[in-house]
């Protein structure tokens, strides 16, 4: 079923709080990806040394990006999963580099592990959590992200990285992913978190129909009133499909980003910072024109 987003009867809450600073969602936003990885799927997102890192965290925020979601352990199909000191300790690197030379930028922190949230929150003002398991890889994720009254971005993956993509099946892939979301959300809610965004999860157990599926009607998710984050930057569903490299998907990218604030999406999450926000440009101008 097609929905305009305008006509759903729910207004999502489009905005979240920060060290005192709201970000209004009603305008769409742009989350650059930083990744302290050595095997995340896209190579050129891999930072491993200070330098390279905070070079492309400034360039991300001069163009364009609102937020940026730092990353310590890879979450692509059959990824490795690090120690929990490793990733504390790459993040520490990154995160230290970025205040000292941001003080103020909204930061998010890609992880599943409580103690990393803790850590990352207290220690560094971290504004987000970015958990791709909504809580179910870490049951005292949700007491600790509403005790510290992050942020939280709980994402749908059916299995875990591992497991995802072998043969991933639903009956009805929006309406159990909808069903799933209401569950988590009002576990969240019974925890203390107050800012809460829904990210379906593109390419996290989901083949390709099932991820243009979930693309199409991406409208509905709008009932469950919340603002919606989609990560479809030079993801599988584009390269696979166009039968290219991630490194030839940015025009991909660029024109999925594009339908996906048209159905709806609140926050485009990116590798390309620059294009992407030339995407919300131009799409907040066309929205503009229809009144």
């Amino acid at each position: 079923m097609k929905m305009n987003p305008k006509d759903t009867l729910f207004s999502p809450k489009l905005s979240i709080r920060c060290h005192g600073t709201v970000m209004d969602f009603s305008i769409p936003r742009v989350m650059g990806i930083v990744n302290i990885t050595q095997d995340s799927f896209y190579e050129k997102s891999r930072y491993m040394d200070e330098r390279s890192l905070l070079s492309t965290a400034s360039a991300m925020l001069t163009q364009g990006a609102d937020m940026l979601d730092v990353g310590a352990a890879s979450s692509r199909p059959g990824a490795i999963i690090i120690p929990e000191e490793e990733e504390k300790s790459r993040l520490k690197m990154a995160l230290r580099a970025i205040r000292k030379e941001h003080p103020d930028c909204f930061i998010s922190v890609d992880t599943f592990r409580s103690g990393i949230a803790e850590y990352v929150i207290s220690e560094f003002g971290v504004c987000m959590i970015n958990d791709i398991s909504a809580g179910r890889a870490d049951a005292r994720m949700m007491t600790i992200v509403g005790s510290l009254h992050a942020a939280y971005v709980m994402m749908h993956m059916q299995g875990t990285p591992q497991t995802m993509q072998v043969n991933p099946h639903y009956q009805d892939v929006v309406k159990e992913i909808l069903a799933f979301f209401a569950e988590r959300k009002d576990e969240a809610i019974k925890h203390g978190i107050a800012d809460i965004i829904i990210d379906p999860g593109f390419g996290f157990g989901k083949t390709n129909v099932q991820n243009f599926q979930l693309l199409h009607e991406l409208g509905l998710f709008r009932w469950l009133e919340a603002p919606v984050m989609v990560g479809i930057s030079r993801k599988s569903m584009i390269y696979k499909s166009l039968k290219i490299t991630p490194d030839e998907a940015l025009n991909g990218t660029s024109v999925l980003n594009a339908l996906a604030l048209n159905n709806g999406a609140h926050i485009l999450r990116v590798h390309d910072v620059t294009e992407a926000a030339e995407v919300v440009k131009l799409f907040s101008i066309y929205s503009k024109a229809g009144g």
